[in-house]
């Protein structure tokens, strides 16, 4: 804790201060500052905390995001003391795919991802970074398994899904986002 000399005084607690009116006057006075005095200790307190907290979340993002991440970029607030604390900050992060390179794409995507969730503690849009991370590593994926087929299985894939009971014929499981689905309290069965 931080004693300045000024919300130390003896005379405040001596029996001669209340028997004296004149001194009772300056101990109401400095019974005030000392109130002021705890409110900026206080404040200060909050404001190191918060700073503390900033730098350690924005840090995170950047040591592990890599080359994809900028440095740390901070909004402050001046203290009591007169001392600028970081209260607000932010890290750029390149999301761009990579061209031509579903692979390389899926690599970066991951060290994105694992960037915007490394605080202890995601904000919104740190999650928000992190789900848009992860469709276009599974967007690359889908790519890398279309090179990976020969032109007979990806002419195959494009004919099923034209097809009755081809691929397009697939429903999500839940029914909760389509509201043409229906619900069984049957389980579910796989048909050969």
């Amino acid at each position: 804790m931080l004693i300045s000399p000024s919300t130390f005084s003896t005379s405040i607690f001596s029996p001669t201060a209340q028997a004296d009116p004149e001194r009772g006057a300056d101990r109401d006075s400095s019974a005030g500052a000392s109130r002021q005095d705890q409110a900026e200790l206080q404040e200060l307190a909050k404001l190191k905390a918060r700073d503390r907290e900033v730098r350690a979340h924005e840090q995170a993002h950047q040591s592990v995001g890599g080359q994809y991440a900028s440095a740390p970029s901070y909004t402050y607030q001046r203290g009591p003391d007169g001392v600028q604390y970081a209260v607000g900050g932010e890290v750029n992060i390149d999301i761009s795919p990579v061209a031509d390179n579903p692979q390389a794409t899926i690599d970066k995507m991951r060290t994105v991802r694992a960037a915007a969730l490394a605080p202890a503690e995601p904000s919104g849009q740190d999650r928000a970074v992190a789900a848009e991370a992860m469709q276009l590593m599974l967007q690359a994926q889908q790519e890398l398994s279309q090179e990976r087929q020969s032109p007979e299985q990806r002419q195959l894939g494009a004919d099923s899904a034209r097809e009755p009971g081809g691929l397009a014929d697939y429903r999500t499981v839940s029914g909760l986002s389509n509201p043409d689905a229906t619900t069984s309290s049957e389980p579910f069965v796989a048909i050969a």
